[in-house]
């Protein structure tokens, strides 16, 4: 396998832009003063995201795949991060193993 210049300029550039992009974004709004309303908006940012990526998988792949999304929808509320990524990897083992 070789490695053209101009793929590795096009990647380089591409990993750049990418990068100032994130940079940008947070010395931006570092240095705003939002109202409220807008910074209840940015706030809303992270979990559309999180629903955005988490929903087709979980809706498009299978039935205990949907289950365990909704059984880790219900143990956020009660644990940490890390136990719910545990309760959620046990339920899609048990289900899968009951399918």
């Amino acid at each position: 396998m070789t490695l053209d210049p101009i793929n590795l300029a096009a990647f380089l550039g591409m990993a750049l832009v990418t990068y100032l992009t994130r940079i940008a974004g947070l010395a931006l709004v570092g240095r705003l003063n939002l109202s409220a309303r807008a910074q209840a908006a940015f706030d809303a940012i992270p979990p559309a995201v999180l629903i955005a990526v988490i929903a087709p998988s979980a809706l498009a792949t299978g039935w205990p795949e949907t289950v365990a999304a909704l059984v880790c929808g219900l143990a956020a509320t009660r644990l940490p991060l890390l136990g719910v990524v545990a309760v959620g990897v046990a339920t899609v083992v048990a289900l899968r193993m009951v399918a």
